[in-house]
């Protein structure tokens, strides 16, 4: 049976992703930090809806259209992976793959770690995909932590990229 993203997942997504640049009855078309024209929850032109540096979505617009990219990531990453994996490591996968395209995944040691079952160094790879439009970029860094600790499934539920602290930690 494929897997599909979970809520985590979803929620680990949004909170990079977030919809951006509301105006009056939506969301308008931007370019993101590597100069990609990005809409709703991180929609680009590269699959799905089409839209222009002029468009403007709802809020039902952008959700459908997150449900819609989240489905056909959900399958590349299905058919690339050869191992069983847990829900918070193929959510990881789907998060990377939206994020850094599935070619870029299909080529990475990233998957050929995931597919020797050396889900360790797997998560370490993460931490190498940080630049965007030629720069190291603070979000990135953030993000790909974020999903390495998904990955290994670390408690980070804000999404900071830093584990979150036992709770009899936090009361000291």
């Amino acid at each position: 049976m494929p897997m599909k993203l979970s809520k985590r997942g979803a929620e680990l997504i949004k909170s990079f992703e977030g919809c951006h640049k509301a105006s009056g009855g939506g969301f308008k078309a931007y370019l993101c930090p590597a100069n990609v024209l990005t809409i709703g929850w991180g929609h680009t032109n590269g699959s799905g809806r089409a839209f222009d540096k002029n468009s403007v979505w709802t809020q039902a617009e952008c959700d459908a259209a997150f449900d819609e990219d989240m489905a056909s990531y959900e399958g590349p990453v299905n058919r690339m992976v050869q191992v069983p994996l847990k829900q918070h490591q193929f959510d990881a996968l789907v998060s990377f793959a939206y994020n850094c395209g599935v070619q870029a995944l299909r080529g990475s040691t990233l998957l050929k770690k995931v597919n020797a079952r050396n889900f360790d160094g797997a998560a370490l790879e993460f931490h190498k995909w940080v630049r965007g439009g030629g720069k190291v970029l603070p979000g990135l860094v953030r993000r790909r932590a974020a999903e390495s600790m998904l990955f290994q499934d670390i408690p980070d539920r804000n999404h900071d990229g830093k584990p979150d602290m036992p709770q009899a930690a936090a009361i000291r």
